[in-house]
C-alpha cells in the first residue's frame, strides 16, 4: 500500500470494538498441535470480509506477545458475540475442535482481548502512512499539523504541540 503524504487521523462513527486475538508456540516440535490453531483464523476472516453485515470493519495480523495476533475492529459487541457463537458460521467448529485437540496439551497457548470503545474516545494519528489500523476500519482523514491527542480526543480546545512538526 503506498503512503499518503501528511498527517492523517482516524475517524469511525458511534462506538465500535477492539478484539484481539492470538497464539503462541509454547512447544515448536509438537507441529501438529499447533498448526492446526494457525490455520483456523484465515477461512473465519475470510468469511466475515466476505459478510461485512455480520460486522467486521477490518482486521490485521501482527506479531504481539510473542505470537500471531489478530487486531480486528468490530461494529459492536453484540456483532463479535453473535458470530462467536453462531452456529453457521466458522468459529464453532474451530473451537470445538481446539477444545478436542489442543486444550490442556501446553503446546499452544490462546489468548484474546475485547476492547469497547465509545464514540469519540479514541484517537490516531498517521504521517506519512498509507491507512493503518483504526484507519482502516473508519476513515482516513487529514487533520493540521498542530493537531495533539488530546486535542483529537476533544480534552482541549486550544492545544498546541510541544514540537513543531
Amino acid at each position: 500500500m503506498k503512503a499518503v503524504t501528511g498527517r492523517h487521523a482516524a475517524r469511525i462513527e458511534g462506538d465500535f470494538v477492539v478484539f484481539l486475538i492470538g497464539f503462541r508456540i509454547n512447544r515448536p516440535w509438537q507441529v501438529r498441535r499447533w498448526v492446526p490453531v494457525l490455520l483456523a483464523m484465515p477461512p473465519m476472516i475470510r468469511e466475515l470480509e466476505a459478510a461485512p453485515e455480520r460486522g467486521l470493519l477490518a482486521a490485521h495480523l501482527g506479531w504481539m506477545f510473542g505470537g500471531l495476533t489478530y487486531v480486528q475492529y468490530w461494529r459492536s459487541f453484540e456483532q463479535l458475540e453473535a458470530y462467536a457463537r453462531a452456529p453457521d458460521a466458522e468459529h464453532l467448529p474451530a473451537w470445538a475442535r481446539f477444545n478436542r485437540r489442543i486444550r490442556g496439551t501446553t503446546a499452544v497457548g490462546v489468548y484474546h482481548e475485547t476492547y469497547r470503545v465509545r464514540a469519540g474516545e479514541y484517537e490516531g494519528v498517521y504521517v506519512d502512512m498509507p491507512p493503518t489500523g483504526l484507519a482502516t476500519a473508519g476513515e482516513h482523514v487529514p487533520v493540521g499539523s498542530t493537531s495533539t491527542a488530546a486535542g483529537r480526543l476533544g480534552l482541549r480546545d486550544d492545544d498546541r504541540a510541544p514540537v513543531e512538526p
